[in-house]
């Protein structure tokens, strides 16, 4: 097998196995309410557009759906100061302690699925967890807390959505 076998399996089996531990939250909530608020929390307030392409998603689905979280006040919709034209989106507090909850709930469900490995295999997770998440820019804090890089000029994870209003103007 190659590195690129290698990195396939991993990925594969990481999405099907989130699969699996989302279903067993019997949660109503769709995956995407919690990848934008992941997002916000670790990206901060972002305009609409940059949310939908930042998530994959079409824009008209991204406005439906923040229209939905607004509505339920897990976000909060604004002009953007430069462009009144323009949305950003930012999660509220009320937001991020409903992502909090989805990611222990998660984590819950998810503990039954990798109970029997190995300390050996646990420690195999570790490494490839700490070494994907140095590619990607971030750097673990605790065992469930990331930020991004220190190096980088990007805030941290969750101090980037939990700013005063003053401080969470986009800057682009």
């Amino acid at each position: 097998m190659t590195r690129d076998d290698d990195l396939q399996r991993l990925l594969l089996a990481v999405h099907a196995l989130t699969r699996v531990a989302a279903l067993d939250t019997n949660s109503d909530a769709p995956a995407a309410q919690w990848r934008t608020l992941t997002l916000l929390r670790d990206h901060g307030p972002q305009r609409l557009g940059d949310l939908a392409t930042l998530s994959r998603v079409t824009q008209p689905g991204m406005t439906r759906l923040i229209r939905q979280m607004d509505a339920a006040g897990l976000v909060s919709r604004r002009s953007h100061p430069a462009d009144s034209r323009v949305s950003v989106v930012a999660a509220t507090e009320d937001g991020l302690d409903a992502l909090e909850r989805w990611y222990e709930l998660f984590r819950s469900a998810l503990a039954p699925h990798v109970a029997d490995l190995s300390d050996a295999e646990w420690e195999a997770v570790r490494t490839s967890a700490s070494a994907l998440s140095r590619q990607v820019g971030m750097v673990p804090v605790g065992s469930n807390d990331f930020t991004e890089n220190p190096n980088d000029d990007a805030p941290a994870s969750r101090g980037a959505a939990r700013r005063s209003e003053e401080e969470r103007e986009v800057v682009r």
